[in-house]
Formats: structure tokens, C-alpha cells, sequence
């Protein structure tokens, strides 16, 4: 195998953690790629505006993630865009495996791979996404000028989401299964004061029609009393969380019951020089500054082993400016 194919450092998926992660690897002087099958940014790239990440009172997620791109590749990080297919733990190195044939090899591997939109896995959503069903309203939301959406949730996405397609759409219908959201307070206020966006509260979706056209309505049903009734629609946005992509995780690593990989404070798997990082990693908050932090976490902890594995000097303490 060509030494240009074996790295100090290699990071799978190209989110707010892993270009984090790439910055602060390059900073250490390790010899570093980022292999990502999609546009740099993640979920981050799909977000109308940011407003909760420090120095940026408001910003597009496509901006902020052409930003942090922008950073890594300043120091001169490779990119790779690939698909990884299979990620191998070994002794000496780890390989990662890509669908076009190249084989990698690294001393360290940060998985930051995050995950897919969760589904309402209801009669009409796989057979009418893309004609009426969404899971990004910045991506579709066009398509619905002055016509009637149905947002189903009522975390913190769901409610940006709304508030969104509430510049674009005539009529916004948030359906919730709880009688009170779970978003931040300040988007709860956005909601309550934007007269073109009605909730629906104790609510489920339990099927969405179409016809020739695309969607056309759906089926609610209160969770008190259990009452049905159909609600005409032009389209449906599903915003309930999201699946953790662990399909890459090396077997023998520990998951929880959701799915997410258990790491200990450094991002760290029980394997040795395997981290993972973001919405893949089991922890109590699921923000772009967590999933950022994360990123240096592992970033300067794979240096530490690097170094330690290369015989270099002694790093017990790692520069707090790294």
C-alpha cells in the first residue's frame, strides 16, 4: 500500500464535528483526510438561520457551514468526497474502506457520520415523499408558496421549521402529540406570535393522502379523545428527531437503546484510536456547538495517541490553545 494512503487521522463525515475535528487535527501537524459523500456541513447546511452559535447573532446554516469548511481547508486539509463503506479496526492501523475503490489506512478514525431525519412511519410517507412530503423546508419550501403545509413536531426544529414556511406558505399547521412544545422559549414565543401558523395540539398524523397531483390531506387524531378527521393539505414536513447513522460502527462497540455510540469524556470507543463524535454520540444535548466541541474533544486526543504511538516526547499535557 502507498504511504499516501495511510494517515495519522482519518474523519468520517464532513458536519459541524467533523470539521472541527479537521481543524484541530491540522493545527497538531497530523497528517489528516476527511472523506464526506455530501456537501460539507451536514444537517447545519440545511437550516434557514442559525442563531445560537457564539459570535453569530444570526446566520443561514449554509453560510456557517461554508465557514467552518472554509477554516479546514485553509490549513491545507484533504477532502475526500466518497462513501465510505465499511470502517475495520486493526492492531497496527485501522482501514476505512470507500466505495470507489480506495482503500485508507490511519492510526486513528473520529466517525462523525450524525444521523437521518427520524419517520412517522404512517400509511403515505414513503410512497409520497418528494410529491408533498419533506424533511427539509429549507430544501422544498419553495414548492409551497401561498399553499397549506402540515409540520409535524414540537422540538426546536420543528418550530424553525414552521416559522420558515410561514414566509412562504399561506397557512402553517404544527401538529403536536403533547399539549405543550418542547422548543426553546424565544422560538415558542415566535410561534404563538405568527398568525399564520395554527397549533395542533394532542395531535398525531396517522396517514397522508394524495392524488394525482401529490398530497393532498391528512389524517389526525386527537390523542385525548381519540377523534379522527382529515385535514386538507398541499404538503407534509416531518421534523421528530433524527436516527443516529451508526451503520459504519465497528461491531463490539457499545450503543444505548436509541442507537448511540457510549464514548467516555474523550469521545473514545472501547477500541483504541476509534472515536466517535455529533449526533452519533450518546450525550445529553444535541447542538452544532456540542457536536463542534466534540470534534476538538477527539481531534486532540487522537493527537495524544498519535504521538504516544510514534514514539514522540511525552504529552501528558496537551496546549490549551492547540
Amino acid at each position: 500500500m502507498s504511504d499516501n494512503n495511510i494517515y495519522d487521522v482519518i474523519i468520517v463525515g464532513g458536519g459541524p464535528g467533523g470539521l472541527s475535528a479537521a481543524i484541530y487535527a491540522m493545527r497538531a501537524a497530523l497528517k489528516t483526510v476527511l472523506v464526506e459523500m455530501a456537501v460539507p456541513g451536514g444537517q447545519v447546511a440545511l437550516s434557514d438561520e442559525v442563531e445560537n452559535y457564539p459570535g453569530f447573532e444570526k446566520i443561514t446554516g449554509s453560510e456557517l457551514s461554508m465557514k467552518f469548511s472554509q477554516h479546514a481547508q485553509a490549513y491545507g486539509l484533504e477532502m475526500l468526497s466518497d462513501e465510505v463503506t465499511a470502517v475495520e479496526p486493526g492492531l497496527e492501523y485501522h482501514t476505512v474502506r470507500l466505495a470507489g475503490g480506495s482503500i485508507l489506512k490511519s492510526h486513528a478514525v473520529i466517525l462523525a457520520t450524525g444521523g437521518s431525519p427520524r419517520k412517522l412511519k404512517i400509511p403515505g410517507e414513503d410512497k409520497y415523499y418528494g410529491k408533498g412530503v419533506s424533511y427539509c423546508a429549507v430544501c422544498d419550501g419553495f414548492f409551497f408558496r401561498n399553499k397549506t403545509v402540515v409540520v409535524v413536531g414540537g422540538g426546536d426544529s420543528a418550530a424553525e421549521e414552521a416559522l420558515y414556511l410561514s414566509k412562504i406558505a399561506k397557512q402553517v399547521y404544527l401538529a403536536h402529540r403533547r399539549d405543550a412544545l418542547r422548543a426553546s422559549m424565544i422560538l415558542q414565543q415566535r410561534i404563538k406570535s405568527e398568525c399564520k401558523i395554527e397549533v395542533l395540539w394532542n395531535t398525531i398524523v396517522t396517514e397522508i393522502k394524495a392524488d394525482e397531483s401529490g398530497v393532498n390531506a391528512v389524517a389526525l387524531q386527537d390523542t385525548q379523545t381519540g377523534d379522527t378527521r382529515d385535514l386538507a393539505t398541499d404538503g407534509v414536513f416531518v421534523f421528530i428527531g433524527f436516527v443516529p447513522s451508526n451503520q459504519l460502527v465497528p461491531a463490539g462497540i457499545k450503543h444505548n437503546a436509541d442507537g448511540y455510540v457510549v464514548t467516555d469524556d474523550k469521545c473514545e470507543t472501547q477500541i483504541p484510536g476509534i472515536f466517535v463524535i455529533g449526533d452519533l454520540r450518546e450525550k445529553y444535548a444535541r447542538q452544532i456547538v456540542v457536536s463542534a466541541a466534540d470534534g476538538c474533544t477527539a481531534a486532540l486526543a487522537a493527537a495524544h495517541l498519535v504521538e504516544t504511538k510514534k514514539g514522540g516526547p511525552d504529552t501528558c499535557e496537551l496546549p490549551e490553545d492547540l
